[in-house]
C-alpha cells in the first residue's frame, strides 16, 4: 500500500521546542549584559513583559475550545521568547505595568488573533512594541545610561510607576541615544561605545559585538538562515555608504550598522521563520527591502530609528515578495505564444 502525505516530507532533527532552546540560549548573554548594565530594572521588566506573554497565551488557551490542554501551546516556548525579544527592544526605566501591557499586545494581537503559532502575519513582539510606542509615546522614549553606580540596589524610579499615573521624575537619569544624538543635534558616538555596548539605548540593542556573536551561534547551529541578517548588513553598507560618501554629515556605514536595534532586528525580528519569506530569492529582496526603509526613516523620518516600521512593513509584503520570488517549476517549458 502507497501511504501519500502533504509536504514537508523531510524533516529536521529537531524538534520546535528544541529549536526554540536554542534561541532562548542565544538571548540568555544579551539578557545577562542588559541587567549587568542597567540593574534591577533591566532585570524586573524582562521578568514581568515574559511573564505577561506566558499568562496572555494560557489565557487565550482556557476560553479557546481549539486547545483541549490550556498549557500544551506554551511547550514550544514561543511566548517565552516572544516576551524575551520584546522587553529587549523597551528602555530600561519602561516603567512596568506598560510592559505587560505590551505583553498582552504581542500575544493577544500580534499571535492569538492571526490563529496562533505558525500564522501570524507580523512579528509578535515588534507589534507589542509598535502598540506602546503609540500608546505611551513619553515613556518609550525616556532612555537612562548604563552603569549607574546603585543600579542593583535600586530601581530606575520610572519603572514603579503606578497604572495610568505619570512617570516618576527622573532627573539627571535620562540621556538620549546614539541616534538621537547624531540625529537632532549632531553629536557622534564612539564606534568602540557602540559595538562594546557602553550607550544608551534599549535593553538589547546596545552591545553589537555580543548580539553578532549570538546570532553568529544559531546561524552555525543551523537554528538561523543567514540570507536575511546578511541582505541587511549589506544593503546598510552600501545605501548609507552612499550617503556619506557623497555628504559626510550622514552617519557613516559603521554607525548604521552598530547604532539602535539593527543588529537585533536583523538577527533576531527578521529571521522570525513564520513571519519572513521562505525562498533564499525572498530572502534577499525582504532583507533590502529593511535596510532600505530603515535608512530612509533615519535620515530623512521624523524617528531617529527606523528598524522596527521597516521589519513589520516588510512582514505586509512577504506574500507580494515570495509571489515574485518564486522559483521556476522543475520540467516547467513557457510555450511559444504563451499570453498572447
Amino acid at each position: 500500500m502507497i501511504e501519500l502525505r502533504t509536504s514537508p516530507h523531510m524533516k529536521g532533527t529537531l524538534s520546535l521546542p528544541q529549536i526554540m532552546h536554542h534561541v532562548i540560549y542565544a538571548l540568555l548573554p544579551i539578557c545577562a549584559f542588559a541587567v549587568y548594565q542597567f540593574g534591577i530594572s533591566a532585570l524586573a521588566l524582562i521578568l514581568v513583559v515574559t511573564l505577561s506573554c506566558v499568562l496572555t497565551e494560557l489565557f487565550f488557551n482556557y476560553i479557546s475550545d481549539k486547545n483541549s490542554n490550556p498549557k500544551k501551546s506554551l511547550n514550544d516556548y514561543t511566548a517565552v521568547i516572544t516576551g524575551i525579544l520584546l522587553a529587549l527592544t523597551l528602555p530600561p526605566g519602561f516603567p512596568l505595568w506598560m510592559g505587560a501591557v505590551a505583553g498582552f499586545v504581542a500575544i493577544s494581537m500580534g499571535k492569538t488573533l492571526f490563529g496562533g503559532m505558525g500564522f501570524n502575519l507580523f512579528n509578535p513582539a515588534l507589534l507589542g512594541r509598535a502598540f506602546v510606542q503609540a500608546a505611551f509615546p513619553v515613556a518609550i522614549t525616556s532612555w537612562t545610561p548604563g552603569g549607574l553606580t546603585d543600579r542593583f540596589t535600586q530601581f530606575i524610579p520610572s519603572s514603579l510607576t503606578l497604572p495610568f499615573t505619570a512617570p516618576a521624575s527622573i532627573d539627571g537619569f535620562t540621556g538620549a541615544t546614539p541616534l538621537a544624538l547624531h540625529k537632532f543635534e549632531g553629536t557622534s558616538t564612539s564606534f568602540n561605545d557602540l559595538f562594546l555596548g557602553f550607550s544608551s539605548g534599549s535593553l538589547g540593542e546596545t552591545s553589537s559585538l555580543l548580539i553578532l556573536l549570538c546570532g553568529t551561534y544559531l546561524i552555525i547551529r543551523g537554528i538561523m538562515g543567514w540570507r536575511i541578517p546578511l541582505a541587511i548588513f549589506i544593503s546598510t553598507i552600501i545605501i548609507s555608504g552612499t550617503f556619506f560618501l557623497f555628504d559626510n554629515s550622514y552617519p557613516s556605514p559603521l554607525f548604521m550598522l552598530s547604532s539602535g536595534g539593527l543588529m537585533l532586528g536583523a538577527l533576531f525580528m527578521a529571521t522570525d521563520p513564520v513571519s519572513a519569506p521562505v525562498t533564499p530569492a525572498g530572502m534577499w529582496l525582504f532583507g533590502i527591502l529593511i535596510a532600505s526603509i530603515t535608512i530612509i526613516i533615519r535620515l530623512f523620518g521624523g524617528l531617529p530609528e527606523g528598524i522596527m516600521y521597516a521589519i513589520l512593513f516588510a512582514n505586509a509584503t512577504v506574500p507580494l515578495i515570495e509571489a515574485i520570488a518564486q522559483p521556476r517549476k522543475f520540467g516547467h517549458v513557457a510555450r511559444k505564444g504563451a499570453g498572447k
